[in-house]
């Protein structure tokens, strides 16, 4: 088995209004620390009223990245300024690649700013090696009916496919490097055994409800650090849960993160600020 060095809780911190829990970078989890993933913001759970402003996420660049968000209630509005647009809705994931550089905004969509509901929304940042830090920004908007779906442990196990290969199921995202990302909902009593190489960074995130990892009882808005030995993983949840599981090689390079641009050098970081007030990263959206 793979051994569980740790298990951290997230941070509390809102946005504003917007009930917020930061998984990493913490103070135990720096940005370094799962390579390549990077940053996990964990929006909700919480509820809107009628008439509200819905998210804050205006426009704003980024260059050198990835995010995939994951919508679990509510939805979400995305327009970028490569004329990328998209309501998606529960149970959707995005897919961005900002590569060399765009302007996007994440917003609620006018019905439920007017009608209100729940809302929970997950943001994982996913980092680029050098060799793709300025390919060219791509969207992608999936509806939940648009994503392969696995299931283990008779249904009691149902995985979200989004990236990579998952029991056999490949992914809906065709990823620049070997990121496999999955979405996994269990049943109370629901249990999972995946094989992961020893070499690969495991990222492995609570969303709801308690999971035994490995034994380990892990509870929602923790996440697991792995140490680099053994294969086995095993996964039983005590209660109905969902968590974040993905694995990756990780990139070995150093890299410099600076607001909304993750680069190699401090350099390219200054290049990333003039290239954007510059207007290099397309039009207004």
């Amino acid at each position: 088995m793979k051994t569980v060095k740790a298990n951290y809780k997230a941070v509390y911190e809102p946005i504003a209004d917007l009930v917020t829990y930061r998984a990493m970078p913490t103070e135990h989890v720096p940005m370094n620390h799962l390579d390549p993933f990077i940053f996990l913001n964990h929006h909700g759970w919480q509820e809107y009223k009628p008439n509200n402003n819905g998210l804050p996420f205006g426009p704003h660049p980024h260059r050198g990245f990835e995010t995939v968000t994951f919508i679990i209630e509510g939805d979400l509005t995305h327009k970028d300024s490569s004329g990328a647009s998209s309501i998606i809705k529960e149970g959707g994931v995005q897919w961005m690649t900002a590569g060399s550089g765009l302007v996007h905004a994440e917003i609620s969509s006018d019905e439920f700013k007017q009608k209100g509901g729940p809302l929970e929304i997950l943001q994982l940042w996913v980092n680029l090696p050098a060799a793709h830090k300025m390919t060219a920004p791509k969207y992608t908007g999936l509806q939940q009916n648009e994503i392969p779906v696995a299931t283990v442990d008779d249904g009691k196990v149902r995985a979200q496919v989004i990236s990579g290969e998952f029991e056999g199921t490949k992914g809906a995202i065709e990823p620049l490097t070997d990121i496999h990302l999955t979405r996994i909902d269990f049943s109370e009593g629901g249990k999972l055994t995946l094989n992961i190489d020893a070499g690969k960074t495991v990222f492995l995130y609570v969303v709801r409800g308690v999971v035994k990892v490995n034994g380990e009882p892990t509870e929602k808005h923790h996440i697991v650090e792995f140490s680099h030995d053994g294969k086995v993983i095993e996964l039983k949840a005590t209660e109905d849960a969902m968590i974040l599981f993905g694995h990756a090689t990780p990139f070995h390079e150093p890299f410099v993160a600076y607001g909304p641009f993750v680069m190699n050098t401090q350099e390219e970081i200054m290049q990333a600020y003039e290239d954007y007030n510059q207007g290099k990263f397309g039009g207004g959206i």
